[in-house]
């Protein structure tokens, strides 16, 4: 076993695998929020199925022939929004994380800029962002518990 990270295009196929991956790494973001109610908990495979028909880039990190990492994007007008970067747990802390944005950003390189949103709490994202060159530009009170943090980054062209 070569435990060396391959990432690519996810396909139907691995839908359910995605779903479950992201349930799993989402639990230590709802334990941080007290909010078990978050939408990549609530998601069911129908409505991943449909944002993959809709037209949503999922990205797929596969470590000895098992996924352990995901993240996923689209467009509109000139702006990739990406989302619901995941890593196995066992895996954090790896640099997994910064190889599946950068894959994800490369396959949308004619966009202007890349969209994402974390929770205020979530340190590790935050930082994540922005070591890759993301900054805040709004936040949004979501509840008494959560308040989101947008980011973006400007691609000079």
């Amino acid at each position: 076993m070569s435990h060396e990270l391959t990432i690519s295009q996810a396909g139907p196929e691995d839908l359910e695998t995605i779903l479950s991956l992201q349930k799993e790494c989402y639990i230590s973001e709802a334990e941080l929020y007290n909010d078990f109610n978050i939408q990549p908990l609530t998601q069911t495979i129908e409505s991943i199925k449909d944002e993959f028909q809709s037209g949503t880039l999922f990205l797929k990190g596969i470590i000895d022939n098992k996924i352990v990492a995901s993240v996923r994007a689209s467009v509109k007008d000139d702006t990739s929004y990406i989302g619901k970067l995941v890593v196995n747990t066992a895996f954090q802390g790896k640099g997994i994380g910064q190889k599946m944005m950068n894959a994800i950003e490369k396959e949308f390189d004619n966009c202007k800029q890349y969209e994402l949103f974390t929770g205020h709490k979530s340190e590790k994202n935050i930082y994540l962002y922005k070591k890759l060159g993301y900054t805040e530009y709004k936040r949004q009170a979501i509840n008494d518990h959560l308040t989101l943090i947008y980011m973006n980054k400007k691609i000079a062209k």
